[in-house]
């Protein structure tokens, strides 16, 4: 009996355990280059004639076009929905009446700002499956009893519904209403552009009710050109061959949209511009006395073809005023402003998308996508120079825009953030990750040429590491590196795909494609192999951000002349120079000695690479070394030689102290985990051992003391830039000061001796060869 019975509750137990497998990947989404699920068709609502027409935008303070305050227009008025019952059902009407495919979340207590005018719904009880809101049961339109303190907001998806098509139900009030149309896109016409990455000029077309169609440009304005340009990742626009499109749109017939386009110019996308008139249609199906708009959009520096190097292959930051730290992605991250030669933040009071829209433009990006808030992409360090900022969205820099100077309440928690419109360059479709249990790993797959055809093929894994990690993640649009393996066996990739087809793969973690980074080209130099042997990655949307805290440094340095014979341990672990073994026990050596306070700002814990069973015990010191070198201590002369160093194992990797309301996770006693959480830090005092340099063989002078935490990169983090520490030292062979501690990049006085330095070595180098040239002959 219980044989018989087997094979018919067997796929059942089969189906629940591969659901249960399923959903714990569901957090995950679904990344570039995975097939969504399929979505269904959209079909126009029938509205009976009792039905009350109505239309409806997101308005309000938002930092996303698709979301904010849910704004209906009824009888010629536009006004607002109350919060009173209205749940995830009502957003999700919402959403797909403008012609998203589903409510992310919504909003109460008028987060998007205080409407105006009548609130036309209020008790909303919405099923989810209504056409229209109107269709909703409410207590009646315009009947209500709440104040537009309780505006409702919503946050739809990013993604259309396909097929979408407008449809306007108020003839006589076109322009007061929002577009809202499938899809947007610049279409290349002339030879000349069809061929260029990215796409800058060409036919605007919209898609509408699941065909593209052009704008008759009878009506159009340079404001509307700056919109579009914008919203595909470009920061302006620039006139056009008008001769050579006429010829073209003689020769073949455009389809034209029934609407002409009525941007101010200061929108981040087209879905919030206005509708315009009605396009007037020839009998011939042209526009009257207009052709199909045209727009020639100028890429930012960093897309900009030049005729050496194609498109810039690494990202730098155009204007030295703003920049952007902490994000997955070009054209994303924690804004940050140069004021009196010390960098900050902004704070995210009203912080918006034209705000946002402005820095993205400065950079040499398009419009915003996204502003954020609080912190999102990590924490600064430093001042919070600007708050409550407000912007026009025609100001050339952020500086320009009005702000309140006065940050009190303002903490780095509310540090403002942007996502920009970046132009689509194509580079996810060369790469890709396969055998991964998940979207999120797998080995590297490249796209190459060989012998006239594409195909698909590994690199080779020596030399790999998170650097290269970086860029791979970065260029599928999956965040950051959690990991780089040199070994992909447990990953059976494409048969046809184990050929090494990139080898000597060097990163230095800016680019945006693999193919940019150091490589050996056809010249493939791999001994292992590929296959099993192939690289690998696994890619995470967070990371941690480990800051070294300046201050601490310069207000700890003290020198203290110590016994050799109580430096034993620190010798066994190589934190004193050299010279030390020829030094009697009873002889001193001098050090340098601080603290170091290592605070992590990013959006994750950092946790050594190693595993625990991987740790090293130290018997001497009595504990384990989770990294063995996690810092790096080095003195400089002014002209950049090396004269002392020192480093410093993971001693102990723990939270010493937390932000208020943030909870320690680990600590060492006992052999715990090790590791710093998300607004913790960790304190190496001064008074332990190897928190050090080793200066007694350094004669008295001025130097450059330089601190470098996770220096191999072995552990990912969002901004590898703010590892680094630099102060100023001065030693007069009794005392030690340290002034000037600072954060990343060299001093001016660092460079004014590089440079000095650099210009040495050319004269020294022009008169070898000239004496050489001067014997020969």
């Amino acid at each position: 009996m219980l044989s018989t019975q087997y094979p018919r509750c067997c796929p059942v137990i089969l189906l629940l355990l591969l659901k249960l497998v399923l959903a714990q990947y569901e957090h995950l989404g679904y990344p570039p280059g995975y097939p969504d699920p399929e979505q269904e068709h959209y079909t126009a609502p029938q509205l009976t004639a009792d039905t009350p027409r109505i239309q409806l935008r997101l308005a309000g303070d938002k930092r996303k076009h698709n979301e904010g305050r849910v704004e209906v227009f009824y009888n010629s008025e536009w006004g607002t929905v109350c919060d009173d019952d209205f749940n995830i059902h009502a957003a999700q009407v919402v959403c797909r009446e403008l012609g998203y495919v589903e409510a992310i979340s919504w909003s109460p207590s008028s987060k998007y700002g205080k409407g105006q005018g009548p609130i036309w719904f209020d008790n909303l009880h919405c099923s989810g499956k209504e056409r229209t809101l109107a269709l909703c049961p409410s207590n009646g339109i315009g009947v209500s009893d709440c104040k537009h303190s309780e505006d409702v907001g919503v946050v739809c998806s990013d993604k259309r519904i396909p097929g979408f098509k407008f449809v306007n139900t108020l003839h006589n009030h076109v322009e007061n209403l929002d577009i809202q149309v499938e899809d947007v896109r610049i279409r290349a016409i002339l030879s000349s552009y069809r061929k260029r990455i990215p796409v800058t000029e060409g036919y605007v077309e919209v898609k509408d009710g699941g065909k593209w169609k052009q704008i008759c440009n009878t009506e159009w304005t340079e404001f509307n050109s700056r919109v579009i340009c914008g919203m595909f990742g470009f920061p302006g626009e620039r006139k056009y061959n008008a001769r050579v499109y006429k010829m073209f749109a003689r020769r073949r017939k455009p389809t034209f949209w029934d609407f002409s386009v009525n941007c101010t110019g200061n929108e981040a996308h087209l879905s919030s511009c206005k509708l315009g008139h009605a396009t007037l249609l020839k009998s011939n199906g042209t526009c009257a006395g207009g052709l199909p708009v045209v727009v020639s959009c100028v890429p930012g520096r960093t897309f900009a073809a030049t005729p050496m190097m194609g498109f810039r292959k690494a990202f730098k930051p155009e204007q030295p005023l703003v920049r952007l730290r902490g994000g997955a992605f070009v054209g994303e991250g924690r804004v940050e402003v140069l004021k009196n030669g010390e960098w900050g933040t902004i704070c995210d009071d009203n912080w918006n998308l034209l705000s946002a829209t402005v820095v993205c433009r400065e950079l040499g990006f398009g419009t915003a996508k996204e502003a954020l808030s609080g912190g999102r992409l990590g924490q600064g360090m430093g001042p919070v120079h600007m708050n409550e900022v407000k912007c026009s969205g025609f100001e050339k820099s952020i500086t320009d825009c009005l702000f309140n100077k006065e940050a009190l309440g303002c903490s780095h928690e509310e540090d403002a953030a942007v996502r920009c419109n970046i132009p689509a360059m194509g580079f996810q479709e060369r790469l890709r990750l396969s055998g991964g249990r998940n979207p999120y790993e797998g080995r590297v797959e490249v796209l190459v040429e060989r012998n006239g055809s594409l195909v698909w093929g590994t690199v080779c894994s020596e030399g790999w590491g998170t650097m290269e990690a970086m860029v791979v993640c970065r260029q599928l649009g999956l965040g950051f590196a959690s990991n780089a393996f040199q070994e992909t066996w447990y990953w059976p990739g494409e048969v046809s795909a184990d050929a090494v087809v990139m080898s000597g793969v060097r990163c230095s973690g800016t680019e945006m494609s693999l193919s940019h980074c150091l490589h050996h080209g056809d010249h493939l130099n791999c001994p292992k192999g590929g296959g099993r042997n192939a690289a690998g990655v696994s890619c995470s949307d967070t990371a941690p951000d480990l800051v070294l805290n300046p201050q601490v440094v310069e207000q700890t340095t003290y020198m203290e002349d110590r016994p050799m014979f109580m430096l034993q341990c620190a010798y066994e672990e190589n934190c004193l120079t050299s010279t030390s073994g020829q030094t009697p026990a009873n002889s001193y050596r001098r050090l340098l000695r601080f603290s170091s306070q290592i605070h992590n700002n990013g959006q994750a814990d950092f946790r050594p690479k190693a595993s625990r069973n991987s740790w090293v015990w130290h018997e001497c010191h009595r504990h384990y070394h989770s990294m063995e070198v996690f810092t790096l201590y080095d003195l400089f002369s002014l002209n950049g030689t090396k004269v002392a160093e020192g480093h410093k194992a993971s001693f102990c990797l723990e939270d010493s102290e937390c932000d208020e309301g943030v909870e320690k996770r680990y600590e060492c006693a006992n052999f715990g985990e090790q590791g710093i959480t998300v607004s913790c830090w960790d304190t190496y005092r001064h008074d332990i051992d190897c928190q050090w340099v080793d200066i007694t063989d350094v004669k008295p002078g001025d130097y450059i003391f330089q601190i470098v935490i996770n220096p191999n990169y072995e552990v990912p983090e969002t901004d590898y830039s703010n590892n680094i520490v630099k102060c100023r030292c001065r030693y007069d062979g009794h005392r030690v000061w340290m002034y000037s501690c600072h954060n990343g990049k060299t001093t001016q006085i660092e460079k004014f001796y590089q440079y000095k330095l650099i210009s040495h070595n050319i004269m020294t180098t022009c008169l070898i060869l000239y004496t050489q040239d001067s014997v020969q002959r």
